[in-house]
């Protein structure tokens, strides 16, 4: 496969047809969780569109879209809550969907958030589908639709945007698409400030090439004169040298070959790391990759004149930071001061080690470098960030290699079966959805 064909690639009229499985299910479970909420708001006397659309972040998104930056609102204790907060990218397409349409701001951001997900739902099932095959695809997509906190998909929220570009990026990576790879971390730079995800996963790629490549070589002059060389491996290769050992990595035995093959081209082939051309795509995907994030931050200094931190300091005035964890392991223990709390603290502890444990496997399944540093850093901005510790589960949406151990898991599963558990997690997530956002919900 040639460099031109790498770039063809998504453009093969089998690519949605190859994915229309993974598509449909998300889309019947979203329609589930969506009629669930209709009924329920209904009941309590409730528009279940006005809380898709009109509360919450879902305010300041249209409101930017429709007056751009330079509201905020001063609180008595003296925080500030100013909309520089929001990146611009969702606001931006909300905007022009009220330019080319009668809908209003808050319809378009409803209308972005929904083909967003689907956007999503593919990136994600391009992904999954790349490294293990399509039947963990579909089974990954399904997992993402039916999270606890899957109605934010359906919302005028940045989620399922990020998602779509951040898991599009990705795959661009995976594939060889530097420069495609670059411009989609951008936008995911634009979208959200965990972008800086996706600019690390683009980066990683990017430097372990050039790392391998060192190696190789030391490792060419240390058994120079040897009867036999040392072995190459390629940067996103399972190691296939040996078999798992235990039974998280059972399902990996008969597919490694196949799957190695699919993380990153054969070596030697046209677009190797090596190949005249592809150095310079892949510099320049590094280089675009950070312009999305950085610019806005450093709009925002310069529009508060406080310089390139100046977003830290609107972020505070939200009372939001980066203190490692430390707010909320003290969020976590307060729970299990009294009795009454304990078990909303032991639910807590229990959903935070499912985290890392998934995490964890990741790691041990040896996924692709670029899902592992793009997970990893999601979770640690998720679960370090110091307030708005209701709004982690959100946060973390994002984070879709994490599901790909279940996703694996499922897959091995007898078809009625995988149906009738995702079928009962997406009853429940739908009910769960729909009372979350008829009480607290978001953010």
């Amino acid at each position: 496969m040639n460099d031109l064909d790498v770039r063809a690639a998504p453009a093969r009229p089998g690519a949605l047809r190859r994915a229309a499985p993974a598509l449909l299910g998300y889309a019947a479970v979203r329609a589930l969780g969506l009629a669930v909420l209709a009924l329920w708001s209904g009941a309590r006397g409730k528009d279940a569109y006005t809380l898709l659309t009109a509360r919450w972040d879902s305010l300041w998104y249209a409101r930017v879209a429709e007056s751009g930056y330079g509201y905020e609102v001063r609180l008595p204790g003296g925080d500030v809550h100013s909309d520089l907060a929001f990146f611009p990218l969702l606001p931006w397409l909300e905007r022009l969907v009220a330019a080319v349409s009668p809908l209003s701001y808050a319809d378009g951001g409803f209308v972005v958030s929904l083909l967003a997900s689907l956007a999503a739902a593919w990136g994600i099932f391009a992904v999954s589908d790349h490294v293990y095959g399509r039947r963990t695809g579909v089974c990954a997509v399904l997992l993402w639709a039916v999270l606890p906190v899957g109605i934010v998909q359906s919302m005028a929220y940045s989620e399922s945007l990020f998602t779509a570009v951040a898991a599009w990026s990705l795959y661009a990576v995976l594939t060889g698409r530097w420069v495609t790879a670059g411009v989609l971390a951008g936008l995911a730079g634009l979208t959200r400030p965990v972008g800086v995800a996706v600019v690390a996963a683009v980066w990683a790629a990017g430097i372990s090439p050039f790392l391998c490549e060192r190696v190789r070589a030391r490792g060419h002059v240390l058994t120079r004169g040897r009867s036999s060389p040392a072995r190459e491996r390629t940067p996103f290769a399972r190691d296939r040298s040996a078999a798992p050992e235990d039974g998280a990595r059972a399902g990996e035995r008969a597919g490694a070959s196949a799957i190695a093959r699919r993380v990153h081209p054969p070596e030697g082939a046209p677009h190797s790391a090596d190949a005249p051309g592809v150095r310079l795509r892949r510099v320049l995907g590094a280089l675009l990759a950070p312009l999305g994030a950085a610019g806005y931050v450093l709009w925002v200094g310069h529009r508060t004149g406080d310089g390139p931190l100046g977003y830290l300091g609107v972020q505070a005035g939200w009372r939001n930071g980066f203190d490692g964890g430390y707010a909320f392991a003290r969020f976590v223990a307060d729970k299990f001061t009294s009795l009454p709390s304990a078990p909303a603290g032991l639910g807590l502890v229990v959903g935070v080690g499912l985290v890392v444990w998934l995490y964890v496997v990741c790691v041990r399944q040896r996924q692709p470098l670029p899902l592992l540093v793009y997970a990893g850093v999601v979770t640690a901005l998720a679960l370090c960030a110091s307030s708005y510790f209701g709004s982690k589960p959100r946060l973390l949406l994002p984070a879709f290699p994490l599901l790909l151990p279940l996703a694996l898991a499922l897959a091995r599963l007898r078809t009625p079966r995988s149906a009738l558990i995702v079928g009962a997690v997406a009853a429940a997530s739908a009910v769960y959805g729909a009372f979350w956002l008829n009480g607290s919900g978001p953010p």
